[in-house]
């Protein structure tokens, strides 16, 4: 009887050794970009109060993974950002 056993516990594998890198995740969600949605604010370096929210402490612009920008809005606004550092409103 326990050679049975052993025999059982050498075939099964668990789920972590069945997950292959090839294979799609199930359990990614799609991230929706809070500038792209309708009625969404208009990026534009006078909006001081939108830009603050995507800058850090520091005045650093913080990446799209953090705030689920997407990226041609991400880059319309670094381009708000800079703009606005150029003028001195932030």
């Amino acid at each position: 009887m326990p050679k049975r056993q052993q025999g059982n516990k050498k075939n099964k594998q668990s789920n972590f050794a069945k997950l292959s890198i090839f294979q799609p995740n199930k359990y990614k969600f799609k991230k929706s970009c809070p500038l792209s949605i309708k009625g969404a604010p208009i990026i534009d370096y006078k909006n001081i109060k939108l830009l603050k929210k995507y800058t850090s402490e520091n005045g650093k612009i913080l990446p799209s993974r953090i705030t689920n920008v997407s990226q041609k809005k991400q880059r319309e606004l670094s381009l708000s950002i800079k703009r606005a550092r150029n003028l001195a409103l932030i």
